[in-house]
């Protein structure tokens, strides 16, 4: 019984003392294992990269997704990553990246034989999926200066 008391004590001191948002919590067993809390961030990092794959895979395959259904889901995926994903300093990186890709989705790379076309619909489903962070991040931004 002590000895439980003992373990708590530390995992409870460990806990706080670190600042961790995990949850210590009595498995059937009888150990104590941690559960950690599903964070916002990590979220919005892993729509980055679900985005980017959509938008590449569809490139590919033109005719795997409807054109609403994809525009759509790219664009919400975009808004996700605009508001959770970003920090301060990623601000302007992402800006110019975007910025980047919306000035690239206007060169028509339809005319390279071969491969053209394939390179045209993933830029296109990119820039798709970058414009709507790419809003996000910019409100944000003008905010905190008009704030400050």
């Amino acid at each position: 019984m002590y000895r439980m008391i003992y373990i708590l004590k530390m995992i409870y001191s460990e806990h706080y003392s670190r600042g961790d948002s995990t949850m210590v919590k009595k498995s059937k067993s009888g150990s104590f294992i941690r559960k950690p809390e599903i964070e916002l961030h990590r979220i919005a990092h892993y729509t980055f990269f679900v985005g980017l794959l959509i938008a590449i895979v569809t490139g590919m395959f033109r005719d795997l997704l409807p054109p609403e259904v994809l525009v759509t889901t790219l664009v919400f995926l975009g808004f996700v990553v605009g508001l959770f994903n970003l920090t301060a300093k990623e601000t302007t990186p992402f800006l110019i990246a975007a910025i980047a890709l919306m000035l690239a989705g206007i060169v028509n790379l339809g005319l390279i034989p071969g491969v053209g076309l394939y390179l045209r619909s993933i830029l296109s489903n990119m820039v798709v999926f970058v414009v709507p962070g790419a809003i996000i991040v910019g409100m944000k931004a003008i905010w905190k200066l008009a704030s400050s």
